[in-house]
């Protein structure tokens, strides 16, 4: 049995790849893409919760757009898949990289190729991050010298 922390992050990197590197994902493992639908892909409304500094008070921030899947492999192996947006084929394919995944086999090219989508994630953030501090402006304030 998998870990269940290890899964999570595979669901995880899943739900954030493209389509195009689902299809790779599952090529690299040498994996079919073909199964059952338990859910057929569909798309529908979450509710936003913030916390106001952080750790104050929650509040309904707003509605995000979600689609979610469910699939099951020829072998029985169920998986799932949720993410942002309403693209159906990626959340249906995002699922079945989960139901593959959780095949010994499959798992360490599913988790080499779901690195690498994690690694470029990681580096357009960093990107966007030097990007936003070539622009910081640092506000201070002086004290006035008056008597």
């Amino acid at each position: 049995m998998p870990d269940p922390a290890a899964r999570q992050r595979a669901m995880a990197r899943a739900g954030q790849a493209t389509l195009d590197e689902l299809h790779a994902a599952l090529a690299q493992a040498g994996a079919n893409p073909v199964a059952e639908d338990l859910r057929r892909p569909e798309t529908g409304l979450v509710m936003v919760r913030g916390r106001i500094g952080g750790d104050g008070r929650p509040f309904n921030a707003g509605e995000a757009t979600v689609t979610r899947a469910a699939v099951r492999l020829p072998g029985g192996e169920t998986g799932f898949a949720y993410h942002l947006g309403r693209d159906r084929d990626r959340a249906r394919l995002a699922a079945i990289v989960d139901a593959h995944w959780q095949r010994p086999e499959a798992r360490p090219a599913l988790d080499a190729a779901l690195a690498a989508i994690a690694e470029r994630r990681a580096e357009a953030a960093a990107q966007a991050a030097r990007k936003f501090a070539a622009t910081r402006v640092n506000f201070f304030t002086l004290a006035r010298g008056e008597d």
